[in-house]
């Protein structure tokens, strides 16, 4: 898995865009804090079976365990192919 180390700064000036492209991509992002601790922010695969974090989750806490019975319940949207963009 590839491995991005970036500053706080860079993911508050980008959020959205960093997360997308860190689960688009499947890539790890490490973020330094301005004390110098680390955190990192890797994308989740809820479909596969040995995400052990995923697992933990559903077990351990109620809130993301409604969530994704939520989400499960959910119709879905039918995926667009080819050009489907305005006339």
């Amino acid at each position: 898995m590839d491995m991005e180390v970036i500053p706080l700064s860079q993911l508050q000036t980008d959020t959205q865009g960093l997360l997308t492209r860190c689960c688009d991509l499947g890539h790890t992002v490490v973020v330094e804090l301005p004390d110098h601790r680390f955190v990192t922010i890797q994308p989740l695969d809820a479909s596969s079976e040995d995400d052990s974090l995923v697992s933990d989750l559903i077990e351990n806490n109620a809130d993301f365990r409604a969530l994704v019975e939520k989400s499960a319940a959910s119709p879905r949207k039918p995926f667009v192919t080819g050009n489907a963009g305005p006339n």
